[in-house]
């Protein structure tokens, strides 16, 4: 029987023919290096983002390179799913590698930091469905049980992905030029070919018939969730600078929530051509899942991106010693992701996977909130290597308990509704931690640097010629200091350098001590609400 024949014997609304391993593998090495583009290109940039923002002058403003990607990417999740019901998974899935290499070639040719927000928006755009659009193929094809087996080597990719762009990006970013083009440029540019030989893969291998569903697309829904979502997530960016009590502050949160009000009442009224159909969150596993992935996601991001400025700020790594330093993490990510997928399609059973998978991303981030600025290499490493077996353990069976009661009718918009909600947690994590890291930083380096002065040996060393000409435009007439970039360090004496360092540490506490708390509450949701079930392998 051909992939096609096996499609054909379904009906839009039953299950589809039972597939053979080899047809889904067919299928699923289109997918995997679809995902690998998208997954590439957020750690490549992760790595490098401290040189790309030091670049373009623009530290402390460095969270809306990651927010604005996210913004765009949440908002177009729920969309891809609707679009793919009406027109085919292939032809969308092929719009969104389009938009997506439209965005990576802006982004490679960004003169400010505010340019390069605005192109990884347009990147976003496009990022937004190879994620979402391959976990919902997926689901297409295979049964409750197999998902966790098949879900597992899109973690792997991520695994790879995460071995390969802190490595790829570190290179990139120690090049000063490489073909006469800043080297961090081609972090975005390398993605041009990787695009191609990922349409090239889905053209071949995707080829199985569409059936539309015939509805409306939810054009209203979407500009409410703009509406709701882009002024929270714009004053979670730029609370520390307005101030979270500042008029403007007040207005978005204002603006935010007559969005979000106004998106209820139109998915209400819009039913089963929804966005996000709201009659799904009467199922159970469903509610769980997606809140669950919408905390994970919030501690998971934010670890992510101020871990890396860990490893550069503080222990004065180049990206490239930062990307192999975080191994561990990709390591255990990997093998974990693996062997919990094979014993979800053993057992059908996956309760206990979620639960040590929280537990574990809880201890890594109190792992990390003891890190100090002489702390040895192996503790961060610790720390990494249970994040990497937290996320292994427990990103796949969140989207498991998400799809496990859906109707598959309800798929795409179920799947889509699971990205949209871990990206959405994704932006408030990575916004929100790293404002109360850049909020805070200056404060403790401060009041640091003025206890450091009491002593005269270290006002002799600021004295120093070398010192002097670093710290120029850094430290305030007042006491202050301004942390728009963060060369300086490189030049600092390392005696000069240590209040810098110890308030960026003190400030990374806070950070990594919220990433406890929102991990903590996924912890306990995961052991005492989530039910015990079997997964059908029909």
């Amino acid at each position: 029987m051909t992939f096609s024949d096996a499609r054909q014997q379904g009906t839009a609304g039953d299950a589809p023919a039972r597939l053979s391993h080899r047809q889904i593998t067919a299928v699923m090495s289109g997918l995997v290096l679809s995902m690998f583009l998208g997954a590439l290109d957020q750690t490549v940039v992760s790595s490098a983002l401290r040189t790309i923002a030091d670049d373009l002058h623009g530290l402390t403003a460095q969270a809306w390179v990651t927010t604005a990607y996210l913004i765009t990417a949440t908002l177009a999740t729920p969309l891809y799913g609707k679009l793919s019901d009406l027109h085919g998974r292939r032809p969308v899935y092929l719009a969104a590698i389009a938009l997506f290499t439209v965005g990576s070639l802006l982004c490679g040719t960004a003169g400010s930091i505010y340019e390069l927000a605005a192109f990884r928006a347009v990147q976003g755009i496009g990022g937004g469905g190879l994620i979402s659009l391959a976990m919902t193929i997926v689901a297409d094809i295979t049964t409750p049980r197999e998902r966790g087996r098949y879900q597992g080597y899109f973690m792997a990719v991520f695994g790879g992905a995460s071995i390969v762009g802190p490595l790829v990006g570190g290179a990139f970013a120690d090049q000063a030029t490489l073909l006469g083009i800043a080297g961090w440029r081609w972090i975005f540019l390398i993605n041009v070919p990787l695009a191609a030989a990922a349409a090239v893969a889905i053209v071949r291998v995707l080829r199985f018939p569409h059936r539309p569903v015939r509805h409306r697309l939810d054009y209203p829904g979407a500009l409410a969730l703009a509406v709701g979502l882009v002024p929270l997530l714009t004053v979670a960016e730029q609370g520390r600078t307005w101030g979270w009590d500042a008029p403007q502050a007040l207005l978005a949160y204002a603006i935010g929530g007559l969005g979000l009000a106004a998106f209820v009442v139109v998915e209400r009224r819009m039913g089963d051509a929804a966005l996000i159909p709201l009659r799904l969150f009467r199922i159970r596993t469903f509610r769980l899942g997606v809140g669950l992935h919408f905390v994970v996601g919030i501690g998971m991001f934010g670890a992510m991106t101020t871990l890396p400025l860990y490893l550069q700020l503080v222990r004065g790594m180049t990206p490239m010693a930062a990307g192999l330093a975080t191994l561990p993490t990709v390591a255990a990510n990997l093998a974990i992701t693996l062997l919990v997928g094979r014993l979800i399609a053993r057992t059908g059973r996956f309760k206990a996977h979620l639960v040590a998978g929280a537990g574990s991303l809880t201890a890594a981030m109190i792992v990390f909130a003891t890190l100090r600025e002489d702390s040895p290499l192996w503790h961060a490493m610790v720390g990494m290597a249970l994040m990497g077996a937290g996320l292994g353990a427990s990103m796949q069976t969140l989207t498991t308990l998400a799809q496990c009661e859906i109707p598959r009718t309800d798929m795409g918009a179920a799947t889509a509704s699971v990205n949209f909600f871990r990206s959405n947690g994704g932006t408030i994590g990575a916004a929100a931690f790293l404002s109360i890291l850049f909020s805070t930083a200056a404060g403790h380096i401060a009041d640091r640097l003025a206890a450091a002065r009491h002593d005269p040996a270290y006002g002799r060393l600021l004295a120093r010629p070398d010192n002097a000409h670093a710290l120029a435009g850094v430290l305030r007439p007042g006491g202050g200091v301004e942390l728009q970039d963060s060369a300086f360090l490189r030049a600092l004496d390392p005696g000069a350098a240590l209040p810098f360092l110890q308030g960026y540490v003190a400030s990374m506490r806070l950070v990594f001590l919220a990433g406890a708390a929102v991990t903590l509450v996924a912890f306990l949701v995961a052991a005492w609400r989530v039910p015990k079930l079997t997964l059908s392998d029909e």
